[in-house]
């Protein structure tokens, strides 16, 4: 033990001997991977606090961008809001349109065909002795319009058989059918033939 203590040389070959420099060498080589492990540790950190900021810079972004699409979804909502206001408006303004042009149709219409049927009555009256008149009556068993009403012809020419004239400025498929029901009121009522 006093030769361990005092003589170095003693203890490095004792040390040699018992593998005490292979252990310090590995240990020493340890040291150095350690170290190493330490450095990559210390950059991994350094990305690390990196990727975070990026990550933060990217959230504030995001945010943003929220926020943003909340404002134009405000704007779209009241865009679409005012839209819908204004369709209602023009929606409005369209069947009071409608409603003006339908009345002059209709008054135009009437017009229109009260002169055809006055410029008509004149033609066949004074220039072929024709007589013309305005054909009313009531049906009280409903035949025409399958319940008791008032029925009309424009215009009835009398002579040796009995024709009638409806005057209209749009005839639809049923006005043919409520015509002949009428025409056949007609010659049931006056007994005669109607051509």
């Amino acid at each position: 033990m006093r030769l361990l203590k005092e003589d170095e040389e003693f203890r490095y070959a004792v040390a040699g001997l018992i593998g005490l420099g292979e252990v310090l060498k590995r240990l020493e080589e340890h040291d150095k991977k350690f170290a190493e492990i330490l450095e990559r540790l210390e950059e991994h950190d350094k990305k690390f606090c990196e990727i975070l900021k990026r990550l933060e810079d990217h959230d504030k972004k995001f945010k943003e961008v929220l926020e943003r699409l909340d404002r134009h979804e405000a704007e779209l909502a009241k865009l679409r809001e005012d839209m819908n206001m204004l369709r209602e408006d023009m929606n409005k303004g369209f069947e009071l349109l409608r409603r003006h042009i339908d009345a002059l149709g209709a008054r135009w219409g009437l017009m229109a065909e009260e002169a055809f049927r006055e410029g008509l009555k004149d033609i066949l009256e004074e220039e072929l002795g024709l007589e013309v008149e305005r054909w009313t009556s009531y049906d009280e068993e409903g035949t025409v319009y399958g319940h008791p009403s008032p029925v009309e012809i424009d215009v009835a020419i009398r002579d040796e058989k009995l024709i009638l004239i409806e005057i209209s400025s749009h005839v639809r498929t049923s006005d043919v059918a409520i015509f002949k029901r009428k025409s056949g009121a007609i010659c049931q009522e006056d007994g005669a033939g109607a051509r």
